[in-house]
């Protein structure tokens, strides 16, 4: 197992902060350090959904975030919406934007990563690039910004569009890239590691079309790690 001393520490405030809510579902901005879902250790059971299940006991969820990523994490209210949404994510009709700061400075100004991921089961959580068994994994990437930090080290503000959705598959790709994502204490090398005190990763933007409504809605959080302000993803499904 990766990180076998790592302790559970869950950030306590906010202790649920919620975006948006109806009779379908419950949009939440799911800080870093909190689990999605509760993990089998006891110590481990604090997480999103529990702390929404104390407020909205129907409440269920619909996608996840890595722990040590920030963002927008959307759960449905009842079997109908669930059902709805979960199938915008499996048939990729959601519109997902991440930004990240990675290490160094991202030669190319936007591209493609295709790497297939499987788990590293030794090392798991771990995943890792499997051009065999792997399974398929995509991710576009814009370079938004290459700069230095106070010390004078190298980094890229980027944002990121997964079409899949593999365990890790931002971090690994960036990777594989050569340019692991900050603040990172699975895949990042140790400069990059010691330039954020938490993973520079954060669900930024997330659209899809209301269950109940099935108009689209758009939501986003501020980047906490950047002033920058992206323009608004677009309504259509590419």
């Amino acid at each position: 197992m990766a990180n076998p001393s790592f302790v559970y520490n869950p950030p306590m405030t906010p202790y649920l902060d919620i975006l948006y809510q109806d009779e379908d579902m419950v949009v939440t901005h799911k800080p870093s350090g909190l689990l999605s879902v509760p993990g089998k250790a006891l110590e481990h059971r604090d997480s999103l959904i529990s702390r929404v299940n104390s407020v909205y006991p129907t409440a269920t969820v619909v996608h996840r975030l890595d722990m040590a990523t920030s963002g927008i994490l959307v759960l449905a209210l009842n079997k109908e919406s669930h059902r709805h949404i979960s199938k915008q994510f499996e048939l990729r009709q959601t519109k997902k934007r991440y930004f990240a700061r990675v290490h160094g400075h991202v030669a190319q100004d936007s591209g493609e990563i295709n790497l297939p991921l499987i788990c590293d089961w030794p090392n798991r959580p771990k995943q890792m690039v499997d051009f065999e068994r792997g399974k398929k994994a995509v991710t576009h990437f814009d370079v938004v910004e290459r700069t230095h930090d106070e010390k004078g080290l190298p980094y890229s503000l980027i944002a990121l569009y997964p079409i899949t959705g593999r365990s890790h598959q931002l971090r690994v790709h960036m990777l594989a890239l050569g340019h692991p994502i900050l603040g990172d204490r699975l895949y990042a090398h140790e400069e990059a590691l010691s330039m954020a005190s938490r993973l520079q990763l954060h669900a930024e933007s997330l659209s899809f079309s209301h269950p109940t409504l099935r108009h689209w809605q758009h939501f986003h959080i501020p980047i906490p790690f950047s002033q920058y302000q992206p323009k608004a993803l677009s309504e259509s499904i590419e």
